[in-house]
């Protein structure tokens, strides 16, 4: 049976669908306090998945996914991890073992992770599935759902490639409103900022 996907929450370039007992985490750059990204949080049987979503400006008639999936499995296998190149249900994905918090004296951790992607006219965006929605198909098909039903709003205005969109904050002003700093993107799902935490 389909999950049922509840109202979308209106973050500014992105409108995420939500469903009950989700939680919603802003993910913000502490040097300018701007949104990066957004994570969906689901628990099931004592275990949290997370589909982290980032939007940004792209090529008009081309996309940037094959170019991002190449720097991606570069910077991952340099950094010690692994990772496969493999067919999806949204085309081309990463599964990656990436190894985090790597100390002088140890090893540091092993996450697991996956890398979806979508290109659309002057935007992309990417997800990152952590948690047993990383490597479980049937743990991720409720946040596989989000991500197919996530709607991108793209205004008018020219940004480089790969910058990102800006997102906002449920009930703060829209992009354009106010100035904004720049920002770029990181290729890291686990380095954090400060985080706002809603549950719907």
């Amino acid at each position: 049976m389909e999950p049922e996907l509840g109202a979308r929450l209106d973050l500014g370039t992105l409108r995420v669908p939500v469903i009950p007992g989700m939680q919603v985490r802003m993910e913000m750059d502490r040097a300018t306090q701007q949104v990066t990204g957004v994570s969906l949080m689901q628990e099931k049987d004592g275990e949290t998945s997370s589909l982290q979503l980032q939007a940004f400006a792209a090529p008009r008639k081309q996309g940037i996914w094959d170019e991002i999936r190449e720097e991606l499995v570069e910077s991952i296998k340099a950094a010690g991890g692994t990772v496969d190149d493999v067919p999806g249900p949204f085309g081309r994905e990463l599964i990656a073992r990436i190894i985090t918090g790597r100390a002088a004296d140890g090893p540091g951790s092993v996450k697991a992770a996956r890398f979806v992607g979508f290109d659309g006219p002057r935007w992309f965006v990417r997800g990152v599935f952590t948690g047993p929605a990383a490597t479980d198909h049937d743990a991720a098909a409720q946040l596989e759902d989000l991500f197919r039903n996530t709607v991108v709003v793209r205004d008018s205005n020219a940004m480089p490639p790969r910058d990102l969109l800006p997102l906002t904050l449920p009930g703060q002003p829209k992009p354009g409103e106010e100035p904004e700093a720049d920002t770029k993107p990181t290729l890291d799902p686990f380095k954090r900022g400060p985080e706002i935490t809603e549950i719907h």
